[in-house]
């Protein structure tokens, strides 16, 4: 099987089950945001070391799980209005990540005001990844109705999970954060 089909050479490409709609259809900018995000995530978890961070296993654990169930977010973003969803994100996916978040956090000190995303080039990447979320969250949005609730639920947690990751990470590799400074001129 070849990579490439041609079928997209004039701007389409086909939702599950085959409807054929725009390379710019909202469907297609949200499930991409998802993949762009997973993306993320992965080159995040590439610039970890154990050697300098014993908690690497642990981290690349939880977003293994989060990356496949970001998949299945995607695929419901990507099935057509009507049309039985393969794979569907539950309740308990937005749980595993609820819990997370607090055990992460527990870590952390307390955050009380903006920060401004960097650090380690893992923390940046988890950063980058929260954006791009959100943008996929922004995009699910324009749905409307046509998907599953538990979607939009999904995506807004992985955003804030994404950012205690960050934080996480930065915390423990020694990447301080910094915050945001406001000057009146």
């Amino acid at each position: 099987m070849r990579i490439y089909t041609k079928t997209g050479d004039k701007g389409t490409t086909s939702l599950i089950y085959g409807q054929r709609v725009g390379k710019n259809d909202i469907r297609v900018e949200a499930y991409g945001s998802c993949d762009e995000a997973n993306s993320m995530i992965g080159m995040a978890l590439s610039y970890l070391k154990s050697e300098y961070f014993s908690g690497k296993e642990k981290v690349e654990q939880v977003f293994h799980k989060v990356q496949t169930d970001l998949f299945h977010a995607g695929a419901e973003l990507a099935t057509p209005a009507g049309k039985e969803v393969k794979w569907t994100i539950k309740e308990e996916d937005i749980t595993f990540m609820e819990k997370q978040i607090d055990e992460w956090e527990a870590d952390l000190a307390e955050l009380n005001n903006f920060i401004l995303p960097g650090g380690h080039p893992s923390g940046a990447a988890f950063h980058v990844a929260r954006t791009v979320a959100r943008r996929a969250e922004r995009c699910a949005v324009s749905l409307g109705e046509e998907l599953n609730p538990l979607v939009l639920v999904y995506l807004n947690r992985l955003s804030d999970l994404l950012f205690v990751a960050a934080r996480f990470v930065n915390h423990h590799l020694g990447s301080g954060e910094q915050s945001l400074h406001s000057e009146k001129s």
